[in-house]
């Protein structure tokens, strides 16, 4: 089926919850699905990390709630949240709960759902391209690489109790590139977790607020990449990743400038 943004109907208003990841930042890294569905909603509860830009797809009498969080301040808590997706559902219908990344990477989008069909509200998943795998990417590092990773960890550095994840220090005896979410906080015995594990000349990347035109980075090893986030004064919302595969990042900047080099040339 073909569809436009200015044919798409709003929907009926039976109480319904779709869940929708708005991707790493970047507002063209969104799917069409996420679209239509922003497109018709009728109320649209949204975070701190979903790009802004991104409601101008809403219909212009939704109601947009922010409910996110900003530098440890809850707007709502995550019952409160629950709670207002039931109560706004039942009045007005179709509601979208729009998550930066994709919901169901460290994003409580499963538990919404659930709650959601406790009430018996109708329920979507629309997946969203998730940072951990798109930022990397931004920078040209690949997560998995023959003969250097064959595989990678994606790990949240801060749990529900504010501790460090205890996968971590299994993720540090192996060879996997690890890619850690929520974790600068933490830094200190993230570092001190590889350094025990002999692997302080390991490769590190750490890229803050990655794929949006705010994005700044700082690369290093296990043993310097605290010096390199106080040099560079990097903070959250950030992401770490740990493997030999930093070392292999390809060169995205200078390869788009030889490109578009070549192609100022032939004019």
């Amino acid at each position: 089926m073909i569809w436009t943004l200015k044919s798409i109907e709003r929907v009926s208003r039976r109480p319904k919850l779709t869940v929708v990841g708005a991707g790493p930042g970047d507002p063209e890294l969104i799917t069409l699905k996420a679209i239509k569905s922003i497109s018709t909603a009728n109320v649209i509860l949204y975070d701190a990390l979903v790009n802004s830009e991104l409601l101008k797809y809403a219909s212009s009498i939704s109601e947009k709630i922010f409910v996110g969080k900003r530098r440890g301040c809850y707007s709502y808590q995550q019952e409160q949240i629950n709670d207002l997706i039931v109560a706004k559902a039942q009045r007005h219908g179709h509601v979208v709960r729009l998550k930066g990344g994709d919901s169901f990477v460290f994003g409580r989008g499963s538990e919404e759902i659930e709650f959601a069909q406790q009430h018996n509200l109708q329920t979507e998943v629309v997946p969203g391209i998730s940072s951990a795998l798109a930022v990397p990417a931004s920078q040209g590092i690949p997560l998995t690489m023959r003969h250097v990773s064959e595989s990678f960890w994606v790990i949240t550095g801060t749990t529900k109790t504010h501790q460090l994840s205890s996968d971590i220090r299994i993720a540090a005896q192996s060879t996997a590139t690890i890619v850690i979410l929520m974790g600068m906080g933490k830094l200190s015995q993230i570092v001190n977790v590889f350094s025990q594990a002999g692997k302080e000349a390991t490769p590190v990347a750490i890229i803050q607020n990655g794929t949006t035109d705010r994005e700044k980075s700082g690369f290093g090893t296990i043993q310097t990449i605290e010096s390199v986030v106080a040099e560079k004064q990097l903070s959250s919302p950030a992401i770490i990743v740990i493997g030999e595969v930093v070392s292999n990042r390809v060169q995205l900047a200078s390869i788009s400038k030889e490109v578009q080099t070549y192609s100022l040339s032939q004019n």
